[in-house]
């Protein structure tokens, strides 16, 4: 990022390219999402001058001019050049922009005021980081829920956890990293589950995250996720994950965190013996395993898988 302006004016430059990856499907959130990032304004109240480009996933592009453009910033639509999914789009997105820093945000979140004016002065400061992320609020059961982020994770932490309390839309990256060591988005993520979480595990290995804990996005969990359901996703997406990440085996908690996890998707599919697999290696390695407990009932048929999902996801939290 050496070299970025950190303020309008200085060569009439983009310091931050902002990604929205969408089908589509969702206009109206969508405008709001554009609009939370074209509205963003330094710590003295000027605009950023910033590049927004929405990515269109194989489908006809949505008219957006009546989106007001403030002067310095510009609105960019294209349509996925990769392989469907969220995958394709964003690094469509990520070889379009012309920025020194790549953000994203998810077509139905906003980014909140004073995000950029907290992150990117951060990421400067820590040039060995390889991204920069912060916490958010999440819209659940019809109230407000803040999940502030720690201000630093490194890789055993990832291992540990998935770290809930940054999430995609908070994150940017470097585009020179993305287009070198860091990498692209991994397109042969089974589904398109995990992405996020991988990209987060490989900026972990190479030098960490640093983050604004305070809220700098605010997400709408009162609706259903794209994957709420596909339960065939998270258990080939997890399973990818474990096989590209070897060092869970390094960390018996945070394996036991992934084959819980694998092991209740295997349940809700009804897949017994697979569930009944996952959910024996995630207590021999944390006998405290609730994902493997739970899956366990809902393989006898003890419990609906739907409906542990949703009182998790009541609190804030993922499963």
């Amino acid at each position: 990022m050496s070299g970025t302006p950190l303020a309008p004016g200085h060569d009439g430059a983009a310091p931050v390219s902002a990604v929205i990856a969408t089908i589509g499907g969702r206009p109206e959130l969508l405008r709001l999402a554009v609009e939370s990032i074209l509205e963003q304004r330094t710590a003295g109240g000027e605009r950023w001058p910033l590049e927004v480009i929405v990515v269109f996933d194989h489908v006809e592009p949505l008219d957006l001019s009546a989106v007001s453009v403030p002067a310095g910033s510009r609105l960019v639509v294209v349509t996925n050049e990769g392989p469907q999914g969220l995958a394709g789009g964003r690094n469509t997105g990520i070889r379009t922009a012309s920025s020194a820093v790549v953000g994203f945000c998810d077509d139905d979140d906003a980014w909140l005021p004073g995000k950029l004016a907290a992150q990117l002065p951060l990421l400067e400061a820590h040039p060995q980081a390889r991204a920069v992320a912060g916490g958010m609020l999440v819209r659940t059961g019809g109230k407000d829920v803040e999940r502030r982020a720690p201000e630093r994770v490194g890789f055993e932490h990832l291992l540990r956890s998935r770290v809930q309390e940054i999430h995609p839309s908070s994150l940017m990256y470097r585009r020179a990293e993305l287009l070198g060591e860091l990498g692209l988005v991994d397109e042969a993520l089974p589904h398109g589950y995990g992405e996020d979480y991988d990209m987060m595990l490989r900026a972990g290995r190479l030098g960490g995250i640093v983050a604004v804990p305070q809220p700098v996005v605010r997400v709408l969990w009162d609706r259903p996720s794209y994957f709420m359901g596909k339960w065939r996703s998270v258990a080939e997406g997890l399973s990818y994950l474990l096989e590209k990440f070897p060092e869970f085996e390094q960390d018996p908690r945070g394996l036991s965190r992934m084959a819980g996890q694998i092991a209740y998707a295997r349940a809700a599919l009804g897949e017994r013996p697979e569930a009944k697999r996952w959910a024996r290696l995630a207590l021999r390695h944390d006998r405290g395993q609730l994902r493997a407990w739970a899956a366990l009932a809902v393989a006898a048929r003890l419990l609906p898988a739907g409906l542990v999902l949703a009182a998790v996801q009541r609190t804030g939290h993922g499963l």
